[in-house]
């Protein structure tokens, strides 16, 4: 099933995202965010085909209106596509090159598949649960890196974070550099590439971080949200994330941003 739907993610991103991204036609919806005729394409497309190969899986999509998320959340026993057609909507609204698709399988109200899909680089990172994940078909492995806290990288989304410790790491930051690319789903895959070490998140949607979430912990990689429960939940609270690449980071990591931010460190 993997390869059926990675060869369908490809396809659908150079057919539907790249001859788009210099001539987009953008709109907002209800709540603020933006959305192009880019997201609606590629999300008809891919429910479409997604149907067509799989008719008994619902669809759960960011696109979709609040009536058809609860109902399609309602199938997370028997089985639902978790759909982000274009995460990094910003980035590709604004012809940046770091967006993505995301899709998941949630089963059980387990995560079972995940795909992460960059047209831009051609890399498709792929999970299975319990079976790892990999980069264009090679295995990704995350190991120790024996780095300290004041030597990494951290993928750090601010304008979600409580404001006391978006303050405080703003004014003391533990790590050596911050970086924030705009699209969550890269974010951790390429934490589980090793692209970067740490990463913090205030509140990402289930769309945005399933198929991510399950590459980076297949690959190796520590997770949990800023209260120190598991970051996956099969619903649609807003979830945050603290990560980090390997256990000896996580701790210094959890450690660091203990005070203050409501987690038990």
């Amino acid at each position: 099933m993997l390869a059926e739907l990675g060869s369908l993610l490809r396809a659908a991103g150079r057919q539907c995202l790249l001859p788009r991204l210099h001539r987009v036609a953008r709109d907002y919806k209800a709540d603020g965010s933006l959305v192009t005729e880019a997201d609606l394409l590629l999300q008809n497309h891919l429910a479409s085909e997604l149907a067509r190969g799989w008719p008994d899986i619902m669809l759960l999509s960011e696109e979709l209106d609040a009536r058809q998320r609860e109902a399609a959340c309602g199938a997370a026993e028997s089985g639902v596509w978790v759909l982000d057609p274009l995460d990094g909507t910003t980035n590709f609204a604004s012809g940046i090159p770091c967006f993505c698709i995301s899709l998941a399988l949630l089963r059980d109200r387990r995560l079972e598949l995940g795909l992460v899909y960059d047209p831009n680089r051609d890399e498709l990172f792929a999970a299975e649960a319990g079976r790892g994940a990999t980069l264009n078909g090679a295995p990704l492995r995350l190991s120790a890196t024996g780095m300290s806290l004041s030597e990494v990288a951290a993928i750090v989304d601010f304008k979600r974070l409580p404001p006391a410790l978006a303050t405080r790491l703003v004014l003391d930051p533990p790590y050596a550099s911050q970086r924030n690319f705009g699209s969550v789903a890269l974010d951790w895959c390429w934490l589980a590439a090793g692209r970067g070490q740490l990463y913090l998140h205030g509140g990402m949607n289930l769309w945005d971080y399933a198929a991510g979430l399950l590459v980076f912990e297949e690959a190796g990689g520590y997770a949990l949200s800023l209260d120190g429960t598991p970051v996956f939940y099969p619903g649609l609270e807003q979830r945050s994330a603290v990560a980090a690449v390997d256990e000896a980071l996580f701790m210094q990591w959890r450690a660091a941003l203990g005070a203050g931010c409501g987690i038990d460190s």
